[in-house]
């Protein structure tokens, strides 16, 4: 039995090499629900928020018919039929991250702009969705199969090898550049920063940061030390950079 997919809204980019190029036919026996069809193409469902069906939208365990003509659209993209069922769970109030041990550059990166991202270079992938689900935090990854997990709600498959395209995927995929709070967050435990007198620090500092620097920021959770230093001027070119955009 057969059933022709359409994947909108850049969602073509992410099946398999066998079922790009067009409209995708997709072949099958029993009847398996569109989610198990739409995953084996290799698109988890945490990229997918309607599905059509003939002209009809339906939820992820909709069984395929043979012929059937499915539609299937990401989040922020409009679906052309009435009364459509959003299958992504509505995203909490405060959005944060838990981030794959693949992708530590972009757990700095995104503390640097005041993200809240749990991550450590030894998560194993139950204790990922085991903080995700605990939490309501959103999860970051490049493993598809990751994404796949059934109890997975919240998920985000990364699509660039580059950090700098990573961060800019993220902020446009959730809405955050009005949520951007730079130098707020460490960047090592990702606990909050607050602004400390010099002369409550100075004894730790080297001299030349104590003769050359004089604003200064404690993390309140691990008690680093944050200063504008010779980085700083970089990284303000790629913050206003990353903000400034049209």
């Amino acid at each position: 039995m057969t059933a022709m997919f359409h994947y909108f809204g850049g969602l073509q980019a992410l099946l398999v090499h066998r079922y790009q190029g067009g409209p995708t036919l997709y072949r099958f026996t029993e009847r398996p629900a569109v989610k198990d069809a739409i995953e084996a193409m290799g698109i988890p469902h945490t990229e997918v928020d309607a599905v059509v069906i003939n002209g009809c939208s339906v939820g992820f365990n909709c069984q395929l018919q043979p012929h059937d003509t499915v539609d299937v659209y990401p989040p922020c993209t409009p679906v052309p039929v009435e009364n459509v069922l959003h299958l992504t769970p509505p995203l909490p109030d405060r959005v944060t991250f838990v981030i794959d041990v693949h992708l530590g550059k972009l757990a700095r990166r995104l503390r640097l702009l005041g993200f809240d991202c749990l991550y450590k270079n030894d998560f194993a992938d139950a204790e990922i969705i085991r903080q995700s689900l605990a939490r309501k935090r959103i999860i970051l990854t490049r493993d598809r199969g990751l994404l796949k997990q059934r109890q997975v709600q919240h998920g985000y498959l990364v699509r660039s090898n580059q950090v700098a395209v990573q961060v800019r995927e993220i902020l446009d995929r959730y809405l955050l550049y009005d949520r951007v709070q730079p130098w707020s967050r460490c960047l090592v435990c990702n606990g909050l920063l607050e602004k400390v007198p010099k002369s409550t620090i100075e004894h730790r500092l080297e001299t030349k940061t104590r003769l050359y620097y004089e604003d200064f920021h404690r993390c309140i959770e691990c008690d680093r030390i944050f200063w504008p230093g010779s980085h700083f001027s970089k990284i303000e070119t790629w913050f206003n950079g990353l903000i400034n955009v049209d």
